[in-house]
């Protein structure tokens, strides 16, 4: 019975891992992210007549973790454009370009999301008074908002 036994040779099995390993990795998708934790997520939409019509505005504030309408009330006045809620979707009544949208989120995100201590979006928001102060969980850094939110 001894003999039925089919002997394997350990320089064999691993040699077959290393294959199965590199084989698996090949397989595996692209690394599209880059890195961070954390990305500001940008706008995608399309131009209707004087409109602009942002598509993925629910993904963003959801992303950012701040209320649609502190978002609205920014880029009003940054766009200097009347805004309206469709569902998920933010109509701007004006017609803009994708790059001075996605400018504005960027910089809504550098003032009012990330810390400005440790760059950590774990941030939130309150109102005391006429100040607005920002408050990182992570590090535990307090900062005043000026006057745009």
């Amino acid at each position: 019975m001894i003999n039925k036994l089919k002997k394997y040779n350990t320089s064999d099995e691993i040699m077959d891992y290393e294959k199965m390993l590199k084989r698996a990795q090949e397989q595996l998708p692209k690394q599209t992210s880059s890195g961070e934790r954390f990305e500001i997520p940008k706008a995608t939409g399309r131009v209707e007549g004087n409109k602009t019509i942002i598509t993925n505005f629910k993904e963003i504030t959801d992303q950012l973790r701040r209320t649609p309408e502190l978002i609205i009330k920014y880029l009003q006045r940054e766009l200097a454009a009347p805004v309206a809620i469709d569902g998920p979707r933010l109509v701007l009544n004006r017609k803009l370009q994708a790059s001075l949208v996605n400018a504005k989120i960027e910089q809504f995100a550098k003032d009012a999301v990330i810390c400005k201590q440790c760059s950590k979006p774990d941030t939130t928001l309150i109102k005391q008074e006429t100040v607005t102060i920002m408050i990182c969980s992570a590090c535990g850094a307090r900062n005043t908002i000026k006057g745009k939110i």
